[in-house]
């Protein structure tokens, strides 16, 4: 058995932090020593790492908070973080170890590849790229951090950043789509727990890359790897390719 490690939950309220918090508490390696909303107080001394799925600002004063102490190391579910924000993650990833990742998922982390080896081998004036996404009526943020995730794919295997080659919302009449453009289409419906497609169209086939998750635990035991791999971690901002070895040197 691996060696026992302390663990924190940021969030245990919202429907990840319940599914985190059954998945550590049917470990026998893990020892839950706080569970936490933003707001509330809480010992993060007591813990090795803290699992957080909260709200961006919540995310951002945990990770501020645990630079300044010099721990504990965190792994970071929550989406829809401003630029802004995302500068503050940085700036305490040179302290505190950091994984962030908008999906935990072992199968998206592939599907990852996949979108930006396709991407890299379709030339961009003849194939367009379209990432459709689609969660339950309660998500707040659009597109997915996922489908963000797989545009950033896309976009590296063109060999360019994804706000060059984001297009505008569809809206109204607008012209002819621009070649070399990644769209985005977000449905919010009912209990959808999260379906993303990835399509390539030509004028002479298609080529469609999706993921379905089936239940929502997949996450939260992504989301408890994720922690025992960085709590050993220097600083630094993770992500979940490297937790599961696919970074290229």
């Amino acid at each position: 058995m691996s060696a026992i490690f302390h663990a924190g939950i940021s969030g245990y309220r919202g429907r990840m932090g319940r599914a985190v918090s059954q998945v550590l508490d049917a470990r026998e390696d893990v020892v839950v020593a706080a569970r936490f909303d933003w707001g509330e107080t809480a010992d993060l001394s007591l813990c090795d790492v803290i699992i957080d799925f909260s709200t961006p600002a919540a995310s951002v004063a945990l990770a501020q908070g645990a630079a300044e102490r010099g721990g504990p190391a965190l792994v970071i579910g929550s989406t829809g973080f401003t630029d802004e924000q995302e500068a503050e993650l940085m700036k305490a990833a040179e302290k505190v170890a950091i994984v962030k990742s908008g999906n935990f998922s072992l199968g998206v982390n592939i599907l990852i590849g996949l979108v930006q080896h396709a991407a890299q081998r379709l030339d961009a004036q003849d194939w367009d790229i379209e990432i459709t996404e689609a969660h339950h009526r309660r998500k707040v943020d659009s597109p997915s951090g996922t489908a963000l995730m797989l545009g950033e794919a896309a976009a590296e295997g063109r060999f360019a950043d994804l706000d060059d080659l984001r297009s505008k919302p569809y809206d109204g009449v607008q012209g002819e789509r621009e070649s070399g453009k990644i769209g985005f289409s977000s449905i919010r419906a009912g209990g959808i727990i999260g379906e993303h497609t990835v399509l390539f169209a030509s004028e002479d086939e298609v080529l469609t890359l999706s993921h379905s998750a089936i239940d929502r635990s997949l996450f939260a035991k992504g989301a408890v790897a994720a922690a025992a791999w960085v709590r050993t971690r220097g600083p630094g901002l993770y992500d979940m390719q490297d937790v599961l070895g696919f970074r290229q040197a």
